[in-house]
């Protein structure tokens, strides 16, 4: 495999079992596998989004570079779900363990499997704060992630511990 060299924003999120741990693994997992972590934030609960009556949430969020194309760091994190207990449920619902791309270098994409930038970051808390404490000045459209972040309470995110 070729030096690590694309720039990625990730997205993770537990709240079944061990979440705090199974966040860990997850990035241990990638990591094994040619994802070059550079910063991963702090775990913060928050409260679930979308469909809200199951238990909180712990998230994080990292920056790393990998040789990796688009699809196939989708398809490796979709492995690291599957190895760690991931089965398909509820959208927006309960899960051992969720991993989005965020973003990927300076790349649009669309398909059926993998809009980018994530189409949803920039209204969810849960991803704007953590971001925001490892990389306040990356640019997702027309501002930073520390400005986006600026738009919600504080008590929507609740760090609980470094990484």
């Amino acid at each position: 495999m070729s030096a690590p060299e694309n720039f990625v924003a990730l997205a993770f999120g537990a709240n079944l079992g061990d979440a705090q741990g199974n966040i860990r693994r997850a990035v241990a997992f990638l990591a094994a596998r040619g994802v070059d972590f550079e910063r991963v934030s702090s775990l913060y609960a928050t409260k679930p989004w979308g469909v809200e009556d199951q238990p909180d949430f712990v998230n994080a969020c990292a920056v790393a570079r990998t040789a990796l194309a688009p699809r196939a760091l989708l398809a490796l994190t979709q492995e690291a779900e599957r190895a760690l207990g991931r089965t398909p449920g509820l959208r927006w619902g309960p899960r051992v363990i969720d991993i989005d791309i965020l973003l990927y270098e300076d790349v649009v994409w669309a398909d059926e499997n993998l809009v980018l930038p994530h189409p949803e970051m920039t209204r969810r808390a849960f991803v704007l704060q953590p971001l925001a404490e490892i990389a306040p000045d990356l640019r997702v459209n027309d501002a930073t992630v520390y400005q986006l972040a600026q738009k919600f309470r504080s008590e929507d995110v609740q760090r609980l511990t470094a990484f």
